[in-house]
């Protein structure tokens, strides 16, 4: 049985705030995690792992949070690096298959952004850029919506990130995560057509200006906190478009956490230390 479940806690938010969770958010975060593990048990998993990315890699109390979740999930919670998230993403795109082609896999999520290039004579190699949805929002943006000026801020600062973004010349981009996906949920995108090109990221940045974010989300079906930070995320997602000179990215519901599941099915003891490799393919 598979149960697919999200919550946005806005973690990258609040970090990208007050360098920190706190308290409070910790405890929120904890109960979150218990309440899944719980779930997980009684659908009967065999073992659970839980997993951390950019937010709790640059929280002051990484240790915190990881000491907290443990204690209340009974589960242990690993903090991936940014290369070790990357090439998990390539491993639930690819579903442990080998690249037929060369590939870069993108995540823009609240606190960074992860890209993973890969091809078939291409071993895997996975950046981090700390640059996010949530972290470009709190720096620009007062308004809600955004103002002009604050999305054109957006839209300068995040070019300026991408620039660092790896060298590749890639035949396809993959997108996943919770910006991408949600920036697809907005468009006006044919159900099936699973792509996002500049001209419907555009589209979806002008929907987002046009209203709060509570009513964007409530007219779109989004998260009113993702709502919040999207026009961030479409401006990252539009500069790596142009980035890497590309008309189209597709985008993809897999991601690190497919990856993980199938990194831990293969190898269940070794799967970190053998994440290059299993990002080139073994099925």
């Amino acid at each position: 049985m598979v149960d697919d479940e999200s919550t946005f806690l806005g973690l990258g938010e609040a970090v990208a705030e007050r360098g920190l969770l706190g308290s409070a958010a910790r405890h929120e975060l904890s109960d979150t995690l218990t309440t899944y593990a719980e779930l997980a048990r009684d659908l009967g998993a065999a073992g659970i792992v839980m997993l951390g990315t950019e937010p709790i890699r640059r929280a002051a109390d990484a240790a915190a949070i990881v000491a907290d979740a443990r204690a209340a999930a009974d589960v242990p919670l690993f903090v991936l690096s940014h290369v070790e998230e990357a090439l998990l993403t390539v491993v639930g795109v690819t579903e442990g298959r080998p690249v037929t082609h060369d590939t870069l896999v993108v995540d823009v999520g609240g606190g960074s952004s992860e890209f993973c290039v890969v091809g078939p004579s291409l071993p895997a190699r996975a950046t981090g850029i700390r640059l996010g949805s949530a972290t470009l929002t709190a720096r620009y943006v007062l308004n809600d919506p955004p103002m002009p000026d604050e999305i054109a801020a957006m839209r300068s600062a995040a070019s300026l990130a991408i620039a660092a973004a790896p060298d590749a010349h890639p035949a396809e981009i993959v997108a996943v995560g919770g910006t991408a996906s949600n920036l697809l949920k907005v468009s006006t995108a044919p159900l099936l057509d699973a792509t996002l090109t500049r001209d419907r990221i555009a589209e979806v940045g002008t929907f987002l200006a046009a209203e709060p974010a509570a009513e964007a989300a409530e007219h779109h079906g989004i998260n009113p906190r993702r709502a919040r930070v999207l026009p961030a995320g479409a401006a990252i997602l539009d500069s790596i478009l142009v980035r890497y000179g590309a008309a189209q990215v597709r985008v993809s519901e897999a991601s690190a956490r497919e990856g993980a599941i199938l990194a831990l099915a293969h190898e269940p003891t070794a799967w970190r230390d053998r994440l290059a490799d299993l990002a080139l393919g073994w099925r």
